[in-house]
Parts: structure tokens; sequence; C-alpha cells
């Protein structure tokens, strides 16, 4: 008899919840941060305060965890000589890289397109997992749940439209939605036998730094003269800290596949919840539609996996 406990973040029913969990707080993201730059007074063509304004971000959500981490070990966690460049490049792929081409790209394409070709971050995922982890197989059906998923966001966003005045803002998403992609291999990658926490306490500071230096870089500029900025960082930099903090630990121990479909729910959450917090016509059926598409597709993502455990 295996008398092996099963990690409590690969039990199904919780490994599902938290991910759902991570994606809603995403979500949350998408009305916080608008409200950040009118708050912070950031116009929309001011891309070095952008940049600025998420390394703050980061780089406190960085700080939170690390708090954390002495909080529970009662001492101040440091990483070893070998754990040092696989958590940069984590840094600099999943957080720096992947931000720095957004906040260029959304200066040249527009908001539809932009929600579209982020959400094949989960596609590639699925696709190229199966290349770094022998027990991340491709199947018909996790291709059927990511077309399932994909068709939700174009439904949600209406198809978008790709023309030569947006292709390069376009081609700096899809580089961004790569460094997603890429980040959530790399971040399963090097989360095995290490503390998914403090992994992510160091990626996100480092990335964190480095869009600092970035928005300073291209000209940017914060002014802290409110409490209501404050508040806002603070709750930006808190979301940042779990999500990914739970999502880095969920990687760890399940199938990239399996979590990063859940990804597309991001939109879905961001669209109701900027209307809700902003006041935005959000509740059409196109949102209802796009939230069955993408929920089936996370059916069949997760479905095909739990066949092979059968067999």
């Amino acid at each position: 008899m295996d008398k092996t406990k099963t990690p409590f973040l690969q039990k199904r029913g919780i490994a599902y919840a938290a991910a759902i969990l991570c994606t809603a707080l995403w979500g949350t993201a998408f009305p916080f941060i608008k409200l950040g730059y009118s708050s912070f007074a950031i116009e929309e063509s001011d891309i070095g305060s952008k940049l600025l304004f998420a390394g703050v971000r980061f780089a406190l959500a960085g700080i939170m965890v690390y708090l954390i981490l002495i909080f529970s070990e009662k001492k101040l966690p440091c990483t070893h000589k070998k754990d040092i460049l696989p958590v940069t490049v984590l840094g600099l792929v999943q957080t720096a890289g992947q931000y720095i081409f957004t906040y260029i790209g959304i200066g040249f394409t527009s908001g539809t397109n932009t929600s579209i070709i982020t959400a094949c971050a989960s596609f590639f995922t699925v696709l190229f997992a199966p290349l770094f982890f022998k027990n991340d197989r491709l199947s018909f059906l996790k291709i059927a749940g990511c077309v399932l998923g994909f068709a939700g966001v174009l439904v949600m966003n209406g198809g978008g439209s790709v023309s030569a005045d947006t292709m390069f803002g376009d081609v700096m998403i899809l580089l961004s939605t790569v460094s997603a992609a890429a980040g959530n291999i790399i971040s399963k990658k090097i989360a095995q036998g290490r503390n998914p926490v403090k992994i992510t306490a160091f990626q996100l500071f480092i990335g964190g730094a480095v869009l600092v230096a970035a928005g300073f870089l291209f000209g940017g500029k914060l002014s802290f003269s409110n409490t209501e900025s404050i508040l806002i960082l603070l709750w930006l930099a808190f979301v940042s800290a779990a999500a990914f903090s739970i999502w880095t630990a969920l990687l760890k121990y399940n199938p990239a596949s399996k979590i990063t479909i859940f990804n597309l729910l991001v939109p879905v959450f961001g669209t109701v919840l900027s209307g809700l917090i902003l006041g935005e016509n959000v509740f059409r059926i196109e949102t209802l539609i796009s939230l069955l598409l993408i929920s089936a597709g996370i059916a069949a993502v997760n479905i095909t996996i739990d066949i092979r455990k059968r067999i």
C-alpha cells in the first residue's frame, strides 16, 4: 500500500479552485490598472511611466512575498548560488520581458487585439509543454480545448482585426505572449525541488527592478501625491504577490497544460470586474457565450488528463 500523501495543491478540486482564484485576482488588475493610470495621471502614450508603474508594482510584490517568507521561516531567506541564474532568467522572461513588450505593444494596437493575442499564451504552453515534460502529453482533447477557449476570447472581443497600422503593436503583444508561455514552462522547470514562494519573491523583485530601470530609461515618472494612488499600487502588488506565489506552486505539482489553460478566464474576470468597478457595460450575451466556450475548453484539457490517469 502506497502511503505517500498527495501534495495539497495536486488534489484536483483544490488545484482547480486555486487556479480560478489566481485568474480572478489577475482579473482585478484590469480595472485597477486603469484606476492607477488615472490616479497617477499617466497618459495613454506615456510608456515610460507605465513601465515604471509596473516595475514598482512587481518589485513591491516581491518584497511582500519576501516578508512573508521571513515571518514563516523566522530568518532571512536567501537563494543558493546555483539558483541565481534560473531565477533571474525567470524574472527577466516572465515579469520584465512580458510587461516591457506588453506596454510597448498596447500603444500601437487595440485593446481587443491585445486581449485576443494574449489568450494565445495558454495555447502555446499546451503545445510546447510536451517538449519539456514527459508527463504532459499532447492530445486531441487538449488541442480541442485550446480551440474552444480561444474561440471564447474571440467571441468576447468581436474577433479583432489585423492591419498594417497595428502590425508593430500586434508583434510586440505576440512577443509578450511568448514570454508569458515561456515563463510558465521555466517556472515549472525550476520549481522542482525548490520553494515556489521563494522563487516568486526573487523573480518578482528582479523583474520589477528591470521594469523600473526601463521606465526611467523611457523618461517615466510617478508622483505619490495622494493616498488613493498608494492604495491602488498596494492592491496591485498584493495581487501579483498572491497570484504568482500560488501559480508557481500549482505549476510545480501539476502538468503545465492543466493549469495554464485557466489563464483564459483572466479576460473574462477582467471584463466582468471592469463592469462592476468602472461602470462599463460588459453584461452582454457575448460575455456569457465566451464564458461557456472557455469553460468547455478548460474541461476538455483536464478531461484528457483524467482519462489517461484512469487508463
